[in-house]
């Protein structure tokens, strides 16, 4: 009967899931078309994109564990989180869409241009996506539970990402001839879609009140001393590497993916959205299973057997042929789940590395170790994108011209395209293992970790009760 408590009702669950929406189309757009937007479309070079996102990064590395600590520090009628997703929804979604638009400007204004649109889109990302992720361990304490709470919401991620992307595809293709206005009308209708997930969850989520904490108020670490604390946790900081590597390993195979089917497969536009649909309906039917998976297994032996799968799949992209457009689709399906895995694993296992954190600390900082995730997961693209973009360039990779029929690249930029969603995601990937390894909360530690925070609170309460009450 005590487990019941934590048990979360259906409609809670699709509010909570409804959340991801608007990150995930944002990520799935801009992870697989965004490169291709500003080299082919806005007339950017691709060392110059790649350089933009590398001075969002810097920006990044302050914004995303600060708002952590801000939304720690919220004070409101409504909660500590859901203020934020409320206020934030529309600045998120005008953000998105000017980061599509092409301004009639020379080329050294589009760069300032771009890059100040991208700042701004990075901001309100965070001001919506950690307040977003940081509910995970509030709403529920129970282990397993909160590993269905974030099948769920990867559940809305995967199949928010694949649609956008899949009829962002189709969209262009009403515009063969204007591009530019195309991406508009696509990213404008995206960009409303994605305030909505946010509004959605603020109506049908309420966050429960706070368990007491055994240090005063006074006693509070300030944001560096919060970040400090956080990487002395030996369990944030595996799971942060494991969730580093898995990401970073998903953006090199995204952020190449689309130029890599088209000029080295030859998969036009079109059916390159049809692609996107086999590998994320894919991993969205493999979520539910993986979810199961590991209430008998454990999330580590989980994340091993998917993770190995995925490695398989990426190296299996380096042997694709010229016009082998049939096994691209095959490699696609089975991509997708091990896909999963990596969507699912390190987001359950945040939560538990939070209870862990607060039975060694004493203080509930949700905000501040979800904010450094989400800053990993920006990192991961933006990283992706940096490397990708440089890499291209440095091959020699020549961009389409308006009205133009599109470009024969060179083989040392082919070549390039085929490393990059392959081994060099497949050796990232790898990686993380040895962190999965040494990761220490396991189901058993977990049970623990609660039995000793219960009886801590029931003390705290005790004391804090008035004598004769």
């Amino acid at each position: 009967m005590a487990a019941s408590v934590h048990k979360l009702s259906l409609a809670t669950k699709l509010a909570f899931g409804a959340g991801d929406t608007g990150p995930a189309i944002v990520s799935s757009i801009n992870g697989f078309f965004l490169l291709n937007f500003l080299v082919n479309v806005a007339g950017v070079r691709p060392g110059t994109a790649g350089t933009i996102f590398l001075i969002v990064k810097i920006w990044d590395a302050v914004n995303d564990p600060l708002m952590g600590w801000l939304t720690d520090k919220t004070q409101s009628a409504m909660g500590r989180r859901r203020p934020w997703l409320l206020y934030g929804a529309f600045p998120f979604g005008l953000a998105f869409f000017l980061n599509w638009l092409v301004p009639p400007l020379s080329d050294n204004l589009k760069f300032w241009y771009y890059l100040v649109v991208a700042l701004f889109l990075d901001t309100a990302f965070t001001a919506v996506n950690v307040p977003y992720t940081a509910l995970t361990a509030e709403l529920t304490p129970d282990y397993d539970e909160r590993t269905r709470l974030t099948a769920f919401r990867f559940s809305f991620s995967i199949l928010g990402g694949v649609l956008a992307a899949f009829l962002h595809t189709q969209i262009l293709g009403f515009f063969p001839n204007d591009l530019a206005t195309g991406n508009a009308v696509s990213i404008g209708l995206w960009s409303v879609i994605s305030m909505g997930g946010f509004v959605a969850t603020f109506m049908g989520t309420r966050e429960p009140a706070l368990p007491p904490t055994t240090e005063a108020k006074s006693a509070e670490p300030s944001f560096l001393e919060g970040m400090q604390i956080a990487f002395k946790n030996r369990a944030f900081v595996l799971v942060t590497v494991i969730y580093l590597l898995s990401w970073l390993s998903i953006q090199f195979v995204q952020n190449n993916l689309f130029i890599y089917a088209r000029d080295w497969v030859g998969i036009a536009a079109s059916q390159f959205g049809f692609l996107i649909l086999a590998l994320q309906l894919s991993a969205f039917v493999s979520i539910g299973v993986w979810s199961r998976l590991s209430e008998r297994l454990g999330k580590k032996n989980v994340y091993y057997a998917g993770a190995a799968l995925f490695t398989l799949t990426l190296l299996a992209l380096f042997f694709v042929q010229r016009g082998q457009t049939t096994l691209i689709f095959i490699i696609g399906m089975f991509a997708g789940v091990g896909l999963a895995v990596c969507y699912l694993i390190p987001w359950s296992m945040l939560p538990d590395v939070i209870e862990f954190d607060e039975l060694e600390t004493g203080q509930r900082r949700e905000g501040v170790f979800y904010g450094f995730f989400v800053f990993l997961q920006k990192l991961g693209l933006s990283l992706g994108l940096f490397i990708s973009g440089w890499v291209l360039e440095w091959a020699g990779y020549l961009p389409a011209e308006m009205g133009q029929p599109e470009p024969i690249q060179p083989a040392s930029v082919l070549l390039a395209l085929r490393v990059l969603v392959g081994p060099v995601g497949a050796a990232i990937l790898l990686l993380s293992f040895i962190a999965v390894y040494f990761y220490p909360i396991t189901k058993a530690k977990h049970a623990e970790i609660q039995r000793l925070l219960k009886e801590r609170r029931a003390a705290t309460e005790k004391k804090s009760t008035p004598v004769g009450h």
